[in-house]
C-alpha cells in the first residue's frame, strides 16, 4: 500500500538540499548529521550535494561537499561508521547517447517533450539541461528519482526568484510518484526545519500547480 507520508529518510533530504543551496554551511552540517542518523548513506548525501551544482552553482556544491567530508570524518572519530552506499550500477552514456538519454529522462519527468521560445532563443541552454542535468545526473541510478526531486524542491525553495522552476518541479515530483499530500508535508518540513520563507515559496508553487488541474 502506497504511503501518503514522506519517510524519515526522505524528509531529511529537504533541509540538506535547502541549506546547501542557501550556502548556510553551519546549518547544513547539522542537517547532514541528522540525515545520516535518519538512514541516508554517504553516497545519498553526496549525490544530493553534487546535484546541487545544477541549481545553485559549483561554488555552493563544492562547499557543501567539503562540509559533508568534514561531518563524515568527525562522525568516524566518534566511532560512528556510516553506511557508504552505492555507486551508479550502470555506465553513464557519452556524446549523442547521453543527449538521447537526457532528452528521454526530461520528457518522462515533465510528461511531454520540452520546447518553447526560450530554447529557440538559447538552444545551448536546452542542450545543457538535457545533457548535464537530465543526462549526467539523472542517469546516475544510485539515488532514486523521487529523492532527486525532493532534493530539487528543497534547493529551489531556498532560492529567491526560482518560483517558475519550483512550480515545474512540483509537477515533475508528482510525475515520479510523489503525492500532493507528500508535497504538502514537504512544505511543513521546510517550515519546521529551514525557514518560513522557503516554506511559503514551496506552498505557493504547489498551490499553483494543483490549480492547473494536471
Amino acid at each position: 500500500m502506497k504511503s501518503d507520508s514522506l519517510s524519515i529518510r526522505q524528509q531529511s533530504i529537504i533541509p540538506i538540499a535547502a541549506f546547501g543551496a542557501a550556502g548556510d554551511i553551519t546549518r547544513l552540517g547539522v542537517a547532514l548529521n541528522q540525515g545520516l542518523d535518519a538512514g541516508l548513506t554517504v553516497s545519498d548525501a553526496k549525490e544530493v550535494l553534487v546535484q546541487l551544482y545544477a541549481y545553485a552553482g559549483f561554488p555552493r556544491s563544492l562547499n557543501a561537499l567539503s562540509e559533508l567530508m568534514k561531518v563524515v570524518e568527525q562522525r568516524r572519530q566518534r566511532g560512528i561508521q556510516d553506511a557508504q552506499g552505492q555507486e551508479p550500477r550502470r555506465a553513464i552514456p557519452k556524446g549523442d547517447a547521453l543527449l538521447a538519454a537526457g532528452t528521454a529522462n526530461q520528457t518522462k519527468l515533465v510528461g511531454a517533450p520540452v520546447k518553447g521560445a526560450l530554447f529557440d532563443f538559447a538552444p545551448a541552454a536546452g542542450e545543457y539541461l538535457r545533457t548535464h542535468l537530465f543526462g549526467d545526473i539523472f542517469e546516475r541510478d544510485n539515488l532514486d528519482w523521487q529523492s532527486r526531486e525532493i532534493a530539487t524542491l528543497g534547493m529551489l525553495s531556498a532560492l529567491q526568484g526560482a518560483d517558475s522552476q519550483l512550480q515545474s518541479h512540483m509537477g515533475m515530483s508528482m510525475n515520479v510518484g510523489l503525492t500532493a499530500e507528500q508535497l504538502n508535508q514537504l512544505t511543513h518540513v521546510l517550515d519546521e526545519h529551514v525557514d518560513a520563507t522557503a516554506a511559503q515559496r514551496a506552498r505557493g508553487a504547489l498551490t499553483r500547480h494543483l490549480a492547473k488541474g494536471v
